[in-house]
């Protein structure tokens, strides 16, 4: 391992520089969540600490590489990225770099992919246990799941590993990934995320999420959609202790005549269990239960000006005098969350559209934002613990724009009263609440009008040969 050398630098921990945008100060909620040196423990155990020319160090391209995720636009790209190290680097009585960006890229291919999958994992798991008990749901630490899709860059690199779609011709499309994420309903960090190619064997979201089961702990309940409802799913997760509440699948039916009637629409019901799937080990399929009792019930979602729709809810909380339909219902209502904050990453984040070129350098590139996310929801959350809030009550957007705003005065420690701004900060961002507004319906089109170009269905030399002849 690489001894990183000693800087000019106020900080007692060269990891200061990544955490202290984020830390807040003594005294504040979740002030020890993912600490400097909580960072460089994570680091130095993948053996992941490097110094590059005493100027590109794991410290100084990590706090960089943020910066990158939570801005947009040209600010986002890597020349501003070491303009910031330079800033930054003059402000502490150091030796700036050069204006190439070469140096910089290479350091960022450096970073320990597993240190940094590991600090986002920690991050939700410190935020969960601190979480409090009015964000739970009925004492629940509840975990919703979710699938979503990026591209990335038109690169050789990338289309070997995640190729694009089948459908589309060569040179025409993007590299598309699959991922799957495991989201904390108290604070809306990613606890686990898996990702794989869009298609092929054993690429499902179902398939996605049994890599990442590790995210729920004992006594959690898992909730998503009917389309990871399986029998297996919901086996593995009683394994684990772990509580589940989802659609029932659309391939299942079922018949309320039939089962322990606990109310109306509200019985108890038995699945057996199927034969073994090929993805499944034959020991672990011994573990499995040969039947399931389940709690199946129906509600109707009512929404004036909509039709009514009845939705059929499987769940593992079978438990009817300590969870009441309602309990369920709402329970299952939650699940949307999980939609708005996938939005939050691939918008205000930039994950839609990933900007490496290598898919090692893509890895990097989404848990730096997945990181990035964490430590805002981080904030988020100390917000609201000092102001009686609830985290998914608060703008994302806004507490983005507050970290930037400060983010240099804070990372060089060249505010006058750190924790003044920090506590000024924190009373605007709960004062922004976003507004509650249930069964709210919007149309998904564009009213300003873009550049009338077609779309691209063929190679850019086909084109530019077509052009020529013309």
């Amino acid at each position: 391992m690489t001894t990183v050398p000693t800087h000019h630098r106020d900080h007692k921990n060269e990891f200061d520089t990544v955490a202290e945008p984020f830390h807040q100060g003594e005294g504040l909620p979740f002030s020890d969540v993912l600490s400097a040196e909580s960072i460089k423990r994570a680091f130095s155990a993948e053996d992941g600490l490097f110094a590059q020319d005493d100027i590109f160090s794991t410290d100084i391209t990590l706090w960089a590489f943020l910066a990158q995720a939570l801005r947009d636009g040209k600010s986002s790209s890597c020349a501003a990225a070491v303009a910031d190290i330079s800033t930054y680097l003059l402000q502490t009585g150091q030796r700036p770099p050069a204006g190439d960006t070469g140096d910089y890229c290479r350091a960022r291919a450096k970073l320990s992919l597993p240190a940094l999958r590991h600090l986002v994992v920690e991050s939700a798991q410190q935020l969960e246990r601190g979480a409090d008990e009015c964000w739970l749901f009925n004492g629940l630490h509840a975990k919703l799941v979710d699938g979503f899709t990026f591209t990335m860059p038109d690169t050789p690199e990338n289309q070997e590993a995640f190729p694009q779609l089948s459908t589309q011709r060569a040179g025409a499309g993007f590299p598309i990934a699959r991922s799957c994420a495991v989201v904390s309903l108290a604070t809306a960090c990613v606890c686990d995320l898996a990702i794989g190619p869009y298609e092929g064997k054993e690429t499902g979201e179902s398939a996605l999420l049994r890599n990442i089961l590790d995210a729920f702990d004992e006594g959690d309940v898992a909730v998503f959609d009917r389309y990871y409802c399986s029998f297996m799913m919901l086996a593995m997760l009683s394994l684990r202790g772990v509580h589940a509440c989802t659609r029932l699948h659309q391939r299942r039916s079922c018949d309320f005549r039939r089962g322990h009637r606990l109310g109306p629409n509200d019985h108890l019901i038995t699945w057996d269990r199927p034969k073994r799937p090929p993805w499944m080990f034959e020991e672990l399929y011994r573990q499995i239960p040969e039947t399931l009792t389940l709690r199946e019930l129906k509600f109707y979602v009512n929404i004036p000006g909509r039709r009514v729709e009845a939705i059929t809810v499987i769940t593992t909380l079978i438990d009817s005098d300590v969870y009441s339909a309602e309990d369920i219902a709402t329970l299952y209502g939650l699940r949307w969350n999980v939609e708005l904050d996938i939005r939050d990453i691939k918008q205000t984040l930039g994950l839609d559209h990933l900007r490496c070129k290598t898919p090692h350098m893509v890895r990097r590139e989404l848990w730096v934002t997945l990181l990035a996310y964490n430590l805002i929801r981080k904030v988020i959350a100390t917000s609201a613990a000092m102001h009686d809030k609830q985290p998914r009550r608060l703008s994302f957007t806004l507490t983005c724009q507050t970290v930037l705003a400060s983010w240099i005065l804070l990372s060089t420690g060249s505010a006058r009263n750190a924790h003044q701004l920090w506590t000024t900060a924190l009373a605007s961002i709960a004062d922004h609440e976003v507004p509650l507004r249930p069964g709210r319906i919007e149309p998904r089109v564009l009213k300003r009008r873009r550049h009338r170009y077609p779309l691209m269905h063929a190679p850019r030399d086909e084109l530019r040969e077509m052009l020529g002849k013309t």
